[in-house]
């Protein structure tokens, strides 16, 4: 299986982002990404408000032989409550995709909250009677913790095939995320890596000036190709996930990945030095995943006015003063960035 992966959380929108999937450009793109013989999607309920799973039937499972493409689904903790919950949840989950099995059902952004949620509704137990009846192909998990909380998960179920994490050459050794470790983890008990957010929400793919001049050096290619070229380069990365929300990214994946090459230590050393020029910017490592949107009592478009200062746009105060600090929004960021004094600042 080629390693570029379909992440269907950033889809083409008409509308904005609390639009609508457009759907005819979604086609062209499958079209055009199964036709390159990649053929890996992975998508949850919660992307896109339950529209990526919808345009996946449509744009896919209606238009292709289900042998042909992989297909990956998660439980997602705050979307049931209880064990009996699971396996209703997990129906809806399949029809709604149009399939009677999933390639892969990965366990849903599990640190320790969700995991010991898991743990309490015997939801890894439900997972695996699900793939002995045939509803499952592969069982992992996506992780958004720390290293050590990794290998807790890894030794408690080693069922779990194959892991999702964040990785890439900005927070490779970033105290937050801890890309290294992670991976490092997975290394020492044998799981296949996917990896998620390789752009980091796009912050790799749009440098600041100087840091996109200095990988000119090497020739034409973009700035995101060396953040997915960063992440593919590394042993025992079995896939990476890449959320294309317009044909031009899928064609410069498309060239990244198709005939792949692994950076050289030159191109390393000048990724070290971009790190450093981002750090200086002092950008906002928001990667729009807008986990924190759906669940805040104000509605605020916490992403967006993070974009909008990291553009140098201008960001309406008012709008991030709202904030009444419930800390909803850190408790599901999996950037752990301190959402609440962040608005505190942008409000003035």
């Amino acid at each position: 299986m080629k390693r570029l992966g379909f992440g269907c959380m950033r889809l083409p929108m008409i509308g904005g982002k609390d639009g609508e999937v457009d759907l005819e450009q979604f086609q062209n793109m499958v079209d055009r990404y199964m036709e390159a013989g990649f053929c890996y999607f992975d998508t949850a309920r919660i992307y896109l408000s339950g529209q990526s799973e919808r345009a996946i039937r449509t744009a896919l499972v209606e238009r292709y032989p289900r042998e042909s493409f992989f297909l990956v689904y998660k439980l997602t903790g705050p979307l049931y409550d209880r064990e009996e919950d699971i396996r209703p949840f997990f129906q809806s989950q399949l029809e709604d995709c149009g399939v009677t099995y999933f390639d892969g059902y990965l366990m849903h952004s599990m640190n320790r909250k969700w995991f010991d949620k898991a743990l309490r509704c015997n939801a890894f137990s439900v997972v695996k009677q699900l793939k002995e009846e045939g509803k499952i192909r592969h069982i992992g998990i996506s992780f958004h913790d720390t290293p050590e909380m990794l290998e807790e998960i890894l030794t408690a179920w080693p069922e779990v095939e194959m892991v999702q994490i964040q990785m890439n050459y900005l927070d490779w050794d970033n105290p937050n995320v801890q890309s290294r470790g992670c991976y490092e983890v997975c290394r020492k008990f044998g799981k296949p890596v996917l990896v998620m957010e390789p752009v980091k929400g796009g912050t790799l793919a749009v440098l600041p000036p100087e840091g996109s001049a200095l990988l000119k050096q090497f020739g034409d290619a973009s700035d995101a190709s060396y953040a997915i070229r960063f992440a593919a380069s590394l042993e025992g990365v079995a896939m990476v996930l890449s959320g294309m929300s317009d044909r031009a990214q899928m064609e410069d994946n498309l060239r990244t990945m198709d005939a792949f090459v692994p950076l050289n230590e030159t191109e390393l050393a000048a990724l070290e030095q971009v790190k450093d020029i981002i750090r200086t910017a002092e950008r906002i490592p928001c990667t729009d995943c807008r986990y924190c949107v759906d669940g805040c009592p104000m509605q605020i478009p916490i992403p967006d006015l993070f974009k909008a200062k990291n553009e140098g746009r201008w960001v309406d105060e008012d709008l991030a003063d709202t904030c009444v600090a419930c800390g909803q929004c850190e408790g599901v960021c999996p950037q752990h960035l301190p959402v609440i004094q962040l608005l505190k600042r942008l409000a003035g």
